[in-house]
């Protein structure tokens, strides 16, 4: 008998609005550079269709998946466990199949942690943190895994701030200062790392973050999440004043290379991944 074989093993992404998720690029760029006869589908499912989406990847072999909004908190009472991050924060944005267990985790935080520990050890460090949405959540919990040292939280939803300020000291532990965002906010002058966790900037190179830029210094890291365009008017800013900058892109290749890593066992060439989100994102300079 013939040793070929024409069953690809398959991964994926369930989301609403999923024609516009570049993940499918980068990581099948991934699977043709490490020779594997894997594929990633991109996959629009409608919430009243969670259910039967998650039943048809557990009977049809999906070897895992990625989960975006709106489905990363109502994924959980149909999987078979959760990873350490994700059971903190309530949200899975990645399914991994284990031992034909579906086991959800969270590479938002983890691929945020990843991108900014090539720049900076995060240990004992004073960081600013804008924003206590789905990926300020993610990051801020990651940073608390890792042993950061405080973290000052800005948000302009009082609630929601408050919210994950308590989340992250009672789970964690972890020292935490709310502060409501009014006005143009002062970075503290003994914090060492900051970051737009918020959505401010997508699509917009031109959008500017409400901060007072003069209360950046020199040798500061300032990071952002966003990804497109990659050098946002925040990082520009705070490269004219001597910091050293993080771009989004960063993120989003970590988490398709832990994603990768997650179902197929092996280890991805950030490079090959990173270069395809260039040849889509990359070029736009602002």
């Amino acid at each position: 008998m013939s040793k070929q074989n024409f069953c690809p093993k398959l991964v994926g992404s369930m989301s609403q609005g999923a024609a516009g998720n570049p993940t499918v690029a980068m990581v099948e760029a991934a699977f043709r550079h490490h020779g594997l006869d894997w594929r990633y589908v991109n996959l629009e499912v409608a919430p009243e269709q969670l259910a039967d989406a998650v039943k048809g990847a557990r009977a049809m072999g999906f070897r895992g998946f990625n989960l975006s909004m709106p489905h990363k908190v109502s994924v959980i009472p149909l999987l078979d466990g959760l990873g350490e991050s994700a059971s903190i924060m309530g949200a899975v944005n990645c399914v991994v199949r284990r031992d034909d267990q579906l086991i959800g985790e969270n590479t938002d935080g983890k691929g945020f942690l990843r991108s900014l520990q090539e720049v900076v050890d995060p240990r004992g460090q004073h960081v600013v943190l804008f924003g206590a949405g789905g990926a300020a959540r993610a990051i801020a919990v990651e940073l608390g895994l890792a042993g950061v040292g405080r973290i000052t939280l800005v948000n302009r939803s009082a609630k929601r701030g408050r919210e994950l300020a308590d989340l992250l000291g009672g789970k964690l532990k972890l020292s935490v200062e709310f502060v409501e965002w009014r006005g143009d906010y002062a970075i503290p002058a003994d914090a060492t790392i900051v970051i737009n966790g918020t959505s401010i900037g997508l699509y917009d190179g031109d959008a500017t973050l409400a901060l007072d830029v003069s209360s950046l210094k020199p040798g500061m890291v300032v990071a952002d999440v966003v990804f497109s365009p990659p050098r946002t008017r925040l990082l520009r800013d705070a490269a004219g004043r001597g910091c050293r900058t993080l771009d989004g892109l960063g993120m989003l290749v970590n988490q398709g290379v832990i994603g990768v890593h997650y179902w197929t066992g092996i280890e991805p060439d950030p490079a090959v991944m990173r270069q395809t989100l260039e040849e889509i994102f990359g070029t736009q300079k602002s």
